[in-house]
């Protein structure tokens, strides 16, 4: 769907791709509930960077006296948030996931059904992890659909906040994938 170039952008910005699910809602937002909407989407960011596997920035020394219980408790979460994330699945069935591209400014994704129409209002809904059990509810207006179903949306304009975590996770893994296409060479 996504071309294979090395930076990933929409709206002239970095942008998360990502295989998640997600779902078209066409109501339009209601402008009274734009606070609280804008309150829960940055609890579920905030929720998704903590999820987020940052990687180490220094390798740790593990001759400190907790490093080996910090290194079992991190396991222990992991598996624990694992679990829950199986419990919300089966209680709680979420959209089929497809590839998504998104950022601050809009989103690009292939619709599963009947694409919604240019200029179509609502809100699009990203499952952002398994263990989030709310979704990202971004008022969306549709500024293009292809022939082939996928779908462009620009988003109504988010605060500070929002941007800034989207624009840093974007960011983060942009970073990754250049260290993964750049990573350590071996010497034989």
């Amino acid at each position: 769907m996504f071309d294979t170039a090395d930076t990933i952008v929409l709206y002239e910005e970095l942008a998360v791709e990502d295989v998640l699910p997600l779902r078209w809602d066409g109501h339009a937002p209601h402008p009274a509930a734009a606070a609280a909407l804008a309150e829960r989407n940055l609890q579920v960011l905030q929720a998704w960077d903590a999820l987020e596997d940052h990687g180490l920035v220094e390798k740790p020394d593990e001759t400190a006296p907790l490093a080996a219980d910090i290194q079992r408790l991190d396991r222990k979460m992991t598996l624990l948030l694992g679990l829950v994330g199986q419990l919300l699945a089966v209680n709680r069935p979420r959209p089929q996931a497809m590839p998504l591209r998104f950022n601050a400014r809009g989103a690009l994704w292939r619709a599963a059904e009947v694409p919604p129409a240019v200029g179509a209002r609502g809100h699009l809904e990203i499952y952002l992890h398994e263990c989030v059990a709310q979704p990202l509810r971004l008022p969306a207006e549709v500024t293009a659909v292809s022939p082939a179903g996928e779908v462009k949306a620009r988003f109504a304009p988010l605060d500070d906040a929002l941007s800034g975590i989207l624009a840093k996770i974007a960011f983060r893994r942009h970073r990754r994938q250049i260290a993964g296409r750049h990573g350590p060479k071996r010497h034989d």
